[in-house]
């Protein structure tokens, strides 16, 4: 009786665990199920429910350093778009430059 007990206490922390667990970790780390279907399956499954959201339906590779967001003086890919935005620009002023001189009036007219 006692050992039954021990294991019924073990399953309902690891359930509450997993259920806070999957109440805080980012929607985007959830595999296989929405998160309302996992907190579902681990309280209408103790302690087997828990283990299948920790094996199954958990993302663990990815940690909050590799995710977090930076800013765009850090980022690699903005600074690489910043210089393209500006080749373009020095581009379509050179283009703009060429049409200006080819429809110069000025230049069609014979000098006297």
């Amino acid at each position: 009786m006692g050992r039954l007990l021990i294991f019924a206490i073990a399953a309902i922390v690891l359930d509450i665990f997993a259920v806070v667990d999957l109440v805080i970790i980012e929607k985007s780390r959830v595999r296989a199920f929405p998160k309302v279907f996992w907190v579902i399956i681990i309280l209408v499954v103790p302690f087997v429910g828990a283990l299948l959201w920790f094996l199954v339906g958990r993302e663990w590779g990815t940690s909050g350093a590799q995710r977090r967001t930076l800013p765009p003086e850090d980022d690699p890919a903005f600074i690489g778009k910043l210089n393209r935005d500006e080749e373009q620009d020095e581009r379509i002023r050179r283009l703009e430059q060429e049409l200006a001189d080819l429809d110069d009036p000025d230049d069609d007219q014979p000098k006297s």
